[in-house]
């Protein structure tokens, strides 16, 4: 019983983290080039992904509040990477946001 319990922690919290099959498609789909893996594009994608996931974890665990802060952490910097494309590049901004339907 005890065993069985750890090991759905195990994988309670490797859900939380990227699987590499996921990132890499995520960065295959967002990038810019065929070497691009950290373009504000790529960056925003992959932080929208772990966004939507713990959104769900917060589903089951309401009260999980050391990882509602993370979760606050990762919404303001993709706020601020946000920002920065909608200064420097407002088409790639537009291209983004339409991508990841994060405007309504």
């Amino acid at each position: 019983m005890a065993l069985q319990k750890k090991s759905n922690i195990r994988q309670e919290c490797t859900r939380v983290v990227l699987a590499r099959a996921q990132k890499k498609s995520l960065i295959d789909q967002y990038r810019t080039h065929p070497t691009d893996t950290g373009s504000p594009e790529v960056q925003i994608a992959l932080l929208s992904e772990r966004i939507g996931q713990l959104t769900e974890h917060f589903k089951a665990h309401q009260k999980d509040h050391g990882s509602r802060r993370g979760l606050l952490m990762l919404v303001s910097k993709r706020r601020r990477l946000l920002d920065y494309l909608k200064i420097y590049d407002s088409e790639r901004y537009k291209n983004v946001v339409s991508k990841l339907g994060l405007r309504k």
